[in-house]
């Protein structure tokens, strides 16, 4: 068992005036005529943990260089300096990885961009160390609001033959190797693939879940969806994780105050264990984030229906790239204008027009509009989508129809309508969508360890 002291338990005093040893990477070395200093981090902590090194007792200071990973037994004594309270006097070294000059991180400073080039190598510095020690505390919090909650964790199965968002933007799943598929009067013969039939990577897990929670009660889902979306926005991914709870006997009321508690929660929680981390992106990429996690936890969150938001719009005197009329889609500048301008604050839209959701959100009475929520942030736009489900086996058949979908492929979902039906609702919420709000990072590469887009796998 290797002998190791975290560096945060050397900044927070756990080891005052003892000899530990002490493993990390080098951020910056500098040499002094007598003395030499290296800045180390092990990512325990986003601080930095000053070394000094007496040249009197190291004659080769030679392989101390940015990147490198070292060694270093020592002394922890009380620093004079005004960046840290501690640091260690160095007794022994041993270079454990070198890294030489061509080290791509030589400099304190470089563009997001440039760092997106290689994710191998990024979470190195400061800032993606800080993302990804947040979003391992996010993870932590989703999971224990849940089981406070009464929820039960399931796993949902990654390959699926539905696209339960109906957008047709799956990645196909096979067996058969692509250059001797075998083609029948135009058509694939599926007879010798895996499945015997198409099958994709999920896009959702909600269809699954929901079956589980109408047995369970209660129950969410946490892990990897996959859309071949050719958009490259910034909000856009082709690989990201979704948090779908489903809860039986809730209605949309219910599923509204379920999301709002869960994103006070999870504010909460972030603000509590990731002091250091907020105030270091508040300093450097979001100077009100701070102030975000405020109006989170501590303000109400807005509501206003579809057709309360197309009314208020249309007579705001906004001049809208495109203009807005009932039965389209919360564009991202409408989006803006309800979260940022008017309301100023989250604010959740209610029962929009049935033709432009999927045919599993429950039909409102008026025959027009379905019982459903996006909750939109301000800077942000939409972070989560929810609705009430459709419990009637008959009305569900009938949007299904009226949406293309068939009936057959989905047999199974309509039978849990057929048998034992129960009113139930649930929501999905991009993971990396919540944690660049949480961070105040504007593009999702920048909270994905290892992104995937179009034409792109790093």
């Amino acid at each position: 068992m290797i002998d190791r002291t975290p560096v945060v338990s050397v900044l927070n005093g756990e080891c005052s005036d003892e000899v530990v040893v002490v493993y990390g990477w080098v951020r910056t070395a500098r040499s002094g005529k007598n003395v030499s200093f290296a800045e180390i981090s092990d990512g325990s902590t986003p601080s930095t943990l000053q070394v000094v090194f007496n040249r009197d007792g190291f004659e080769d200071l030679s392989g101390l260089a940015t990147g490198a990973c070292i060694r270093v037994k020592g002394k922890v004594v009380r620093s004079p300096g005004q960046e840290q309270s501690r640091e260690l006097e160095a007794v022994e070294l041993e270079i454990v990885g070198p890294a030489g000059e061509d080290f791509p991180l030589q400099k304190k400073k470089h563009s997001l961009e440039f760092l997106r080039s290689m994710p191998h190598l990024r979470v190195r510095t400061n800032t993606f160390g800080a993302v990804f020690r947040m979003s391992h505390h996010l993870s932590l919090a989703i999971h224990r609001f849940f089981d406070e909650n009464g929820f039960y964790f399931i796993h949902a199965p990654l390959i699926t033959t539905s696209d339960a968002e109906g957008a047709g933007e799956s990645f196909q799943v096979t067996s058969m190797p692509l250059d001797r598929i075998k083609v029948s009067d135009g058509r694939v013969d599926y007879s010798e693939d895996y499945f015997r039939r198409k099958a994709f990577l999920t896009v959702s897990a909600q269809l699954e879940a929901e079956p589980m929670a109408l047995a369970m009660g209660k129950v969410y889902t946490f892990g990897p969806t996959f859309r071949a979306d050719p958009s490259d926005t910034r909000f856009h991914t082709a690989e990201f994780w979704m948090i779908e709870p489903e809860m039986a006997f809730f209605d949309l009321d219910d599923d509204i105050a379920l999301i709002e508690r869960f994103v006070k929660y999870t504010a909460s929680y972030l603000r509590e264990k990731c002091g250091e981390d907020i105030g270091f992106f508040s300093r450097f990429y979001e100077k009100e984030l701070e102030n975000r996690y405020r109006m989170l936890i501590e303000g109400d969150f807005a509501r206003i229906s579809y057709s309360e938001a197309i009314e208020l719009m249309q007579g705001s005197g906004r001049d809208f790239e495109t203009a807005p009329q009932w039965g389209c889609d919360i564009a991202t500048e409408y989006e803006r204008f309800l979260a940022d301008e008017h309301f100023g604050s989250p604010v959740f839209v209610t029962d929009y027009p049935a033709s432009i959701k999927p045919f599993y959100m429950r039909l409102n009475d008026d025959g027009r509009t379905v019982a459903c929520t996006d909750l939109l942030f301000p800077q942000v736009g939409e972070i989560v989508g929810g609705s009430q489900r459709e419990e009637r086996s008959d009305v569900l058949r009938s949007r299904a129809l009226e949406c293309g979908i068939d009936i057959e492929d989905y047999s199974w979902y309509f039978d849990i309508r057929k048998w034992g039906t129960a009113p139930h609702a649930g929501f999905g919420l991009g993971f990396e969508r919540l944690l660049m709000y949480f961070t105040g990072m504007e593009n999702i590469r920048d909270v994905i360890p290892f992104p995937r887009s179009k034409g792109r796998m790093l």
